[in-house]
């Protein structure tokens, strides 16, 4: 099931953290408690999970989704199909944070229409300045 770590809700879009790996996730957490990330947190830990949050009603649709590829029950690649086959769901921007290295799945996420594709390092430092990279990204583009 999902949940919402409620960083602050004053308003601001929640970002939907797609992600199986538990260490990823208290990380990601950190980074954005470090960043000042003031955000609400949903995380999901598969596609399925992700699918059951945006497709409920009750739930307002997030501005962001950060999204492993590889999960289990329903990966990220088989999210990605789903959620741009479905307008209400495809113009949310998906930044896909994986430890994949392999084009093919560069590719394919590319080709799915994600906004963009970060290496997850093993290193906690190097993993904040990914996040940083994000929310810099995403505090100055512009969305319809």
């Amino acid at each position: 099931m999902y949940k919402v770590k409620e960083m602050n809700m004053n308003g601001k879009q929640a970002i939907l953290l797609v992600e199986d790996d538990e260490i990823d996730i208290r990380s990601v957490q950190r980074s954005f408690g470090e960043l000042r990330v003031t955000n609400p947190l949903v995380v999901t830990h598969n596609g399925e999970e992700a699918l059951e949050y945006l497709k409920n009603e009750k739930n307002k649709l997030p501005g962001l989704i950060l999204l492993d590829l590889r999960m289990p029950r329903m990966n990220g690649q088989e999210f990605l199909e789903v959620i741009k086959k479905d307008d209400k769901l495809k113009i949310i921007p998906v930044v896909v944070l994986t430890t994949s290295k392999e084009d093919e799945d560069k590719i394919d996420s590319f080709n799915l229409g994600v906004a963009g594709y970060m290496m997850k390092p093993v290193n906690y430092k190097d993993f904040v300045e990914v996040i940083r990279t994000i929310k810099m990204y995403w505090t100055l583009s512009e969305s319809p």
